[in-house]
């Protein structure tokens, strides 16, 4: 059974750092791209990042570009979202996914994996 497992969120206070790690199991996902979502209350799920399963390609939302880092670890099968220079629109649920085979993008419909989510809320 896939599981996929998020930890790192908490609160910080606008300009703080936090990162994300995002543990799977249940199965390797070095083929595939790996990628970080986000929901704030009353919005729709928003793409973040992603990276390609071999690391070489990257891409950002233009909100987050230059603030966030993603990255990964295949022999760990983890996916990491460094999130520095936070702002209080950066409050949401964050979310891992995976992606289906040889997609790269930012549409939710590209991943078939989920995680349930760690809280990130930043104060102003």
């Amino acid at each position: 059974q896939v599981q996929l497992v998020e930890s790192g969120g908490g609160l910080v206070q606008a300009g703080g750092s936090l990162r994300l790690s995002c543990a799977a199991s249940g199965r390797t996902f070095s083929s595939n791209a790996m990628g970080w979502f986000r929901q704030a209350p009353g919005k729709e799920r928003e793409f973040v990042a992603t990276i390609s399963w071999n690391t070489v390609s990257t891409y950002y939302s233009d909100s987050v570009k230059g603030r966030f880092t993603i990255s990964r670890d295949n022999a760990k099968n983890t996916v990491y979202l460094q999130m520095n220079s936070l702002k209080p629109e950066d409050t949401a649920v964050y979310s891992c996914a995976v992606g289906q085979t040889f997609y790269f993008g930012p549409s939710v419909g590209g991943y078939n994996y989920w995680g349930q989510g760690t809280q990130v809320t930043v104060s102003s």
